[in-house]
């Protein structure tokens, strides 16, 4: 397993271009605690009671005796539930951003109605979370160890305690699982899946996928390149392991790839480039990280950067790494990358 510490990476650029590298497998607790989730048919989860019982993608199952209330859950998994109707008590990653108004991550989630346990990635307040009484806490896993997301290596055992824990893999594996996944998760906690909402966020996904492989079809010469800035670096990832890429890739978008020597470094994800380097691979369309622990492209003043023959044609657009993983916000990704690439010329 790539250790982040020992080639002094910073996090930012274990992330860099949407990946996530695992510190070690977290080991699950089984719990019980009562539990119940209430809502309409509006949108919010129907009411449930009963056993409950789910198997995560570590193939561990977490039984309870009701389905559970006291729901804790990284913020973008938070915001997938929501849309589904679920909600939760408390979360924990980039929830708000400086200004109080809430991170990309967290989607439409109403962020001023749940317990924020640590605002930031690998941050989870322990004392704070015990207090919220969590039946289950949800998260996803970047990796084959089944590492928790977001739950900090050095409290993991403490939270483990606490409650049970339930894992949704977006490691080597394309989009459509994921959603599928907590699709499953969300249905499992009473939401109504079949309620017009959810239906017609489903029904929008699959219509932006065939117009992407549409728009990837006509112009096969269009190259994309997935990148992520900071200070330091420029990362050009590679679509072999994130789950948005690999989907892309598979409706027939043309994508930049570094070799797998280049990516050595970060177990497989990206390469690293020096700001002086950055026009190492030529493209046509960019894809950048818009997560809050990157520099987003207005705020890039590297000339180097203004110069690609990309961004000077402005065919620059959002990507976002960490997916919020229901329809509704899976839709617009699809989307975007399908009009750009509609609308692009041949520049690189």
């Amino acid at each position: 397993m790539f250790n982040a510490r020992a080639t002094h990476l910073t996090r930012r650029g274990i992330l860099a271009a949407g990946g996530a590298l695992g510190l070690g497998a977290v080991l699950t607790a089984c719990g019980d605690e009562d539990a119940k989730s209430g809502g309409s048919d509006d949108g919010k989860a129907a009411a449930k009671s009963g056993p409950w019982s789910f198997k995560d993608d570590r193939g561990t199952t977490v039984k309870l005796d009701e389905v559970p209330a006291n729901i804790v859950a990284f913020t973008g998994v938070a915001a997938a539930l929501h849309d589904y109707g679920v909600q939760v008590k408390g979360v924990f990653g980039p929830t708000t951003t400086k200004d109080g108004k809430p991170d990309v991550q967290a989607g439409d989630l109403d962020v001023s109605k749940v317990t924020v346990l640590g605002n930031e990635w690998g941050k989870l307040n322990v004392e704070k979370y015990a207090t919220l009484a969590p039946e289950v806490l949800i998260t996803t896993t970047f990796d084959t160890a089944g590492t928790l997301w977001s739950v900090p290596e050095d409290s993991k055992d403490k939270i483990a305690k606490l409650a049970p824990s339930v894992a949704i893999s977006v490691f080597d594996r394309q989009l459509t699982q994921p959603l599928q996944r907590m699709w499953e998760l969300a249905e499992s906690l009473g939401a109504d899946m079949k309620a017009k909402k959810a239906t017609d966020a489903k029904a929008a996904f699959e219509k932006a996928a065939a117009r992407l492989r549409a728009a990837a079809k006509a112009k096969p010469e269009i190259r994309v390149l997935a990148g992520s800035a900071s200070a330091e670096l420029f990362y050009v990832s590679g679509t072999n392991l994130s789950v948005d890429l690999e989907y892309f890739k598979a409706l027939g978008v043309n994508f930049v790839e570094p070799s797998e020597a280049a990516k050595k470094a970060t177990g497989g994800w990206f390469e690293s480039l020096s700001w002086e380097n950055v026009d190492k691979y030529p493209a046509d369309v960019i894809i950048m990280d818009d997560r809050a622990s990157t520099i987003q492209p207005a705020d890039i003043t590297e000339g180097t950067w203004k110069q690609l023959p990309a961004v000077k044609a402005g065919q620059v657009i959002a990507r976002s790494p960490e997916p919020i993983l229901s329809y509704d916000k899976c839709t617009p990704l699809l989307d975007n990358l399908a009009e750009a690439i509609e609308n692009a010329k041949k520049v690189g």
